[in-house]
């Protein structure tokens, strides 16, 4: 019997065998031979083509070139450059040997001409400090600087030129100018309006409060509200202290002491007295009622103008945060 059956031979005897009598498996050899055949010249035609597509198709697209952003370099304040230039300055002598501060001063300012003093005249610069800063363009700035010499006070404005990739690099690109001082504005309008008796509860509190906080003697913690804590004065304390006097920013501290959780913003007008001078200090504080009487919440670092808002932070008072037993800076507010 044979492996693979055969189909009906052709009606001719003797002819050769139709495809139908070819074993079944050969002639799916022959198709896939075929197919193979045809994939192959698909390819070889394709190629061309595709190749034709490609070249076309690279000449219409847009080539996008991206440039890099150059990063602005934000140079640092050159306010010390400026002080230790002027104060080198003052000092030098365009007549004299050259020394270590005059060849220090060449670097700071190569070209910039050197004062001549008078025969006999002793350049006398007992501080300097820069009192305005202003950023112009392209790194450059104008510092101005105040040089006291005595009780002579005189205005200079230094050009400085910043440069390196760092911009931390100065130099100054000319000889300073001499100009007036900045004028004197006008004090804003304090905040604390109301006067608090004296020998009131409150007036009381503050008086000893800062009578132990500012010489040392008794305790600050029983003045101060619950989980605050007020780190010391650091030095030599002062001998005596006298507040002088209490305002506040509502006319609600002047009455009893009111309900809890009532807060209130107090400036207090001391003279402090030590070995050396009587010193007269200004203290701004945020005061709460508990239980009947007035606790200190903070100590702020200045008294406030009218109408305005303290900063979150601004406090000196160091408080305990919540839960974790660490230090945290008073809100400058506690409200």
């Amino acid at each position: 019997m044979p492996v693979f059956p055969r189909r009906e031979a052709s009606s001719e005897a003797g002819g050769p065998p139709s495809e139908a009598a070819v074993p079944v498996r050969m002639l799916r050899v022959r198709r896939w031979v075929r197919l193979g055949r045809v994939v192959v010249w698909g390819a070889l035609i394709a190629g061309p083509a595709a190749l034709v597509i490609m070249a076309a198709s690279s000449e219409t697209a847009p080539i996008i070139h991206k440039t890099p952003v150059p990063q602005q370099v934000r140079s640092a304040d050159p306010s010390g450059f400026a002080e230790l230039f002027v104060t080198l300055w003052l000092r030098s002598d365009s007549r004299s040997e050259e020394s270590a501060g005059e060849r220090r001063l060449r670097a700071m300012a190569p070209g910039v001409d050197l004062p001549e003093p008078r025969e006999g005249a002793q350049p006398d610069v007992d501080r300097v400090v820069a009192v305005r800063s202003a950023s112009l363009s392209r790194g450059a700035w104008s510092v101005t600087v105040a040089a006291q010499s005595g009780e002579q006070v005189r205005y200079f404005a230094v050009p400085v030129v910043a440069s390196g990739d760092s911009g931390e690099a100065f130099v100054v690109a000319a000889a300073p100018a001499r100009l007036a001082g900045p004028s004197a504005a006008r004090a804003p309008e304090s905040a604390y309006r109301v006067p608090v008796p004296e020998g009131s509860e409150l007036a009381s509190t503050l008086s000893e409060f800062l009578t132990a906080y500012l010489t040392g003697v008794g305790e600050t913690d029983r003045y101060l509200a619950p989980g605050v804590r007020l780190a010391p004065v650091d030095g030599p304390r002062y001998e005596r202290v006298e507040v002088e006097q209490v305002s506040a920013d509502d006319a609600a501290v002047k009455g009893p002491v009111p309900e809890n959780g009532t807060r209130a913003r107090i400036q207090a007008r001391v003279r402090a007295v030590d070995a050396e001078a009587t010193w007269p200090l200004a203290y701004s504080l945020r005061m709460s009622a508990r239980d009947g009487r007035w606790e200190v919440a903070s100590v702020d670092t200045g008294p406030e103008p009218a109408g305005h808002t303290r900063a979150r932070g601004a406090g000196v008072v160091v408080s305990a945060a919540p839960d974790t037993g660490r230090s945290s800076l008073a809100a400058g507010g506690v409200w």
